[in-house]
């Protein structure tokens, strides 16, 4: 086997377990630590907008680190990334799973969010190396089975560690699964060197300002901010135009903007931001939704969101297989129109809906959204040259963000307009349908790439 063409089977098996149980974690732990902020807010003597930040801490610094991390792994090799990240996420889980303080958990949490983001940021790179190429497909629908049923199941997966424990508990449960990862990850993930060249601070300082500052407004916007976000959304328009004008001038830039003149890249981004924006739209929107809509309890609800994830779960590795053999355009846009037909049918579920009614409804939202992940994502890391996997991957990564990180946004925007009573103008049923219709605008754009001037490029 071409030493440069991916692991031998058995070191491959134990290379994809490591990777697998570490960015479950990480995704997994966006979800569960949602649930509990009630519990936490009270335990440590708190307002409720103030124990937000133990997720928002988490998520900003995931967000304004991947593109930085992602660099600095295409420069000292993406196993040395992956391991100090995994690290650094177990030791501050434990932190923060033995916080007796806001401030304390709050900085536990923004120091595991880099840590997150160093596993993120060259995830998708590593994989590239640890599969071979006629088999890249079957790596990344393994890896998109386990982001998405990760996303989805955080919910649910918090409210069964609950039922039998107190919060902490939630991030204490990830230390032996991280030491486990770690272990695997040193024994099997493969060496591979770096580019060595100029790590760009100005680069890396521009692009955490532009992202945080673009959080900032988004925040603003989701909690009523008004004129106010006017300000940081202008200052990160200057930031990152300043950015990526300096990325213009690198030999080898922060983020592949050349890559973007490629529409195989510059499609499967757009198409990536759209379809995330759906998928969190929905998970956001769904728990509201059931419970006043459809009258379940709190752990029905989390049930129900079950089902999500398990169609996700049950078409991904034939997904990844078909990414192999079949154009992506087609694969990809089928899937997303399938989410949207499934996101339109949840919105105009009838009045005191059955659980069957709301299981099949569910599982075509998951069985499109399978079918969409694997594809997209292959064909954005099979677009860029090898030695810039580690770019790319961040751009895939920061594209999930920043589409999820939107759509809950819109949630909230929705919620302060609609309302969240019961009826027909239900906010949980607007965001369905918007949902819907950014996965309809994100099937369209895919399908642009069934045209020759992108196929060629795949």
């Amino acid at each position: 086997m071409d030493a440069n063409d991916g692991l031998p089977p058995r070191e491959r098996r134990w290379a994809v377990l490591s990777l697998a149980i570490a960015i479950s974690l990480v995704v997994v732990d966006m979800g569960m630590a949602n649930v509990a902020l009630p519990t936490i807010g009270r335990d440590l003597g708190i307002s409720p907008s103030a124990s937000i930040w133990v997720v928002n801490a988490y998520q900003i610094a995931i967000t304004v680190a991947l593109l930085p991390l992602a660099a600095l792994g295409d420069i000292v090799g993406y196993r040395r990334i992956y391991i100090g990240g995994l690290v650094l996420f177990t030791a501050c889980a434990l932190v923060s799973a033995t916080a007796d303080s806001m401030p304390v958990l709050i900085a536990a949490r923004l120091a595991q969010g880099f840590g997150a983001a160093g596993v993120m940021s060259v995830n998708s790179a590593l994989v590239r190396y640890v599969f071979p190429r006629a088999k890249l497909g079957q790596g990344v629908g393994i890896n998109s089975l386990v982001v998405a049923t990760g996303s989805a199941a955080g919910p649910s997966l918090a409210a069964v560690v609950l039922s039998v424990a107190d919060w902490p508990w939630l991030f204490a449960v990830a230390v032996p699964f991280g030491l486990v990862a770690l272990a695997f990850a040193i024994r099997f993930l493969p060496h591979m060197e770096g580019s060595r060249h100029r790590f760009d601070v100005p680069s890396a300082l521009l692009s955490i300002a532009t992202l945080g500052l673009v959080l900032a407004a988004v925040d603003g916007i989701a909690h009523g901010g008004g004129l106010l976000v006017l300000a940081p959304l202008c200052i990160a328009m200057l930031g990152g135009w300043l950015f990526v004008r300096r990325q213009g001038r690198l030999a080898v830039p922060m983020l592949p903007v050349a890559l973007f003149r490629r529409p195989a890249f510059s499609l499967s981004v757009a198409t990536a931001i759209a379809a995330y924006m759906a998928q969190s739209l929905a998970i956001v929107a769904l728990p509201f939704f059931f419970i006043a809509v459809a009258g379940r309890t709190q752990v029905e609800a989390g049930f129900l969101m079950t089902a999500w994830p398990i169609a996700v779960a049950a078409v991904a590795p034939f997904s990844g297989r078909a990414a192999d053999r079949y154009p992506v355009g087609l694969l990809a846009g089928g899937g997303l129109a399938v989410m949207a037909i499934g996101l339109f049918l949840l919105a105009t579920t009838p009045e005191a809906p059955t659980t069957a009614d709301i299981v099949w409804r569910m599982a075509i939202c998951g069985l499109g959204f399978g079918f969409f992940q694997a594809p997209n994502n292959r064909a954005l890391l099979s677009s860029v040259p090898r030695e810039r996997s580690g770019a790319a991957g961040g751009v895939l990564s920061t594209s999930r963000l920043l589409g999820q990180t939107s759509g809950a946004a819109f949630v909230a925007v929705i919620f302060g307009l609609v309302g969240t009573a019961p009826g027909a103008t239900h906010g949980a049923v607007v965001a369905l349908a918007l949902g819907g219709a950014c996965a309809g605008i994100a099937a369209l754009v895919s399908f642009v790439r069934l045209g020759g001037f992108a196929r060629r490029e795949e």
